[in-house]
């Protein structure tokens, strides 16, 4: 059902859903054999709650296909993400609280390290620290281009912003990331003839900053993806009738939380302290998204053995959540990213909805292999998460006489 007849559905309620969002949660075994990193890490809470909940294994967007972190948090949402579509730009301007206008494009970028042979190196140039990100931004915040206004503005780490304000800009602008080492950066080229103006400009900022930090090294470079525009979609509060909060501390998470109309609120980054904010304010919502970033870095360091252990630590929270008393808590992620791969994949993701309400299925452990015999289904779409847990809680009505 699309979210215009899910908004008819809904039904006032006195309950509490937390989708808890280990980023990044799927894995899988070296070789083909041993256990995933979610099977290997030491889960005895989440174990337990598995065999109280309904189980099985999401797609955040169709069969084979390697999601975003946006499009997986769309999914987990109830957006299609093949429809709700919005590139990595505008989440990161909203991450940061960048008041976009209509006339503005943004585009995410990255700092990153370009070798002798005009080559990515590093994609992330080192993972350079925030305060040095902030002064190769105050370098490119001198590039002028005609016609427009340039806004260059720091994210997090390597990540930076890029808007381009002015008339007649469009977001179909491929990306000049290439997503892999040893490839050199793409050309701004344009999706459709009337990006071609945009392109331009986009291509001009990218020769000036590469003259800017070519003596910046790692940083002597830089890779634009994402480019858009906001679009206007409908609110999560409103198709779902709640009051609704995002925890979450990395701009592109928060971007996607504000885009759909949750207030994000001022999130730190330990998981502790996430909860501390979740009791502090758990008479004020209905609904909290809690996002838990660090196994995904692991999963995209190929570090197994870490990715495992931090799993395992956010399982010795779940408690505190649980004592909370919610109606539903969904714990999953917004895709897979196994350490074998160093990236995001296409493999399906675990999801455990435990309620009181819920009919528990024969799944007694909190991994990929059991969730494929979870009641939820071995390939699910991630979009009809949402539409269970507000069922679970007592939001969604009858549909029909």
């Amino acid at each position: 059902m699309d979210l215009e007849a899910l908004r008819e559905l809904k039904n006032e309620a006195d309950t509490k859903v937390v989708l808890l969002v280990l980023d990044g949660l799927g894995g899988a075994p070296f070789r083909q054999i041993g256990p995933t990193e979610l099977e290997k890490a030491a889960t005895p809470n989440l174990d337990r709650l598995a065999v109280r909940s309904v189980c099985g294994l999401h797609e955040p967007v169709a069969p084979g296909i390697t999601p975003g972190s946006g499009p997986g948090h769309l999914a987990l949402f109830g957006y299609d993400p093949l429809r709700y579509r919005v590139g990595r730009g505008v989440l990161s301007a909203l991450g940061i609280g960048f008041d976009l206008t209509d006339r503005d494009v943004a585009a995410r970028g990255n700092f990153a390290t370009i070798d002798a042979d005009g080559r990515v190196e590093d994609r992330r140039a080192g993972r350079i620290p925030t305060e040095r990100n902030r002064e190769l931004v105050e370098i490119l915040r001198e590039i002028e281009l005609p016609g427009v206004e340039v806004h260059v503005e720091t994210v997090r780490e390597y990540r930076f912003l890029l808007v381009l304000r002015g008339d007649g800009l469009s977001g179909e602008v491929r990306d000049t990331d290439p997503q892999e080492v040893d490839e050199a950066p793409l050309d701004p080229e344009p999706a459709e003839p009337d990006a071609e103006r945009t392109a331009e400009l986009v291509a001009r900022f990218v020769d000036e900053a590469r003259e800017r930090l070519a003596d910046h090294r790692p940083a002597n470079g830089l890779l634009l993806r994402g480019f858009s525009k906001r679009p206007s979609w409908p609110s999560f509060p409103d198709v779902w009738g709640v009051r609704a909060a995002a925890v979450a501390e990395y701009p592109m998470y928060r971007g996607v939380a504000r885009l759909v109309g949750m207030e994000v609120l001022d999130s730190p980054e330990s998981t502790p302290e996430k909860l501390d904010l979740v009791a502090e304010r758990w008479e004020e919502f209905d609904f909290f998204f809690v996002h838990v970033k660090p196994m995904d870095s692991a999963g995209e360091d190929g570090d197994f053995e870490r990715k495992a252990r931090l799993i395992g630590e956010v399982d010795g929270h779940v408690p505190r959540l649980l004592d909370l008393g919610p109606d539903v808590l969904l714990v999953t992620g917004d895709h897979s990213t196994p350490a074998t791969l160093r990236y995001h994949s296409w493999h399906p993701v675990p999801v455990l909805l435990y309620s009181p309400r819920c009919r528990p299925d024969r799944v007694e452990r909190f991994g990929e292999r059991a969730c494929l015999a979870g009641a939820l289904g071995p390939r699910f779409p991630g979009r009809s998460l949402m539409p269970l847990a507000m069922a679970h809680a007592g939001r969604l009505g009858k549909y029909g006489a």
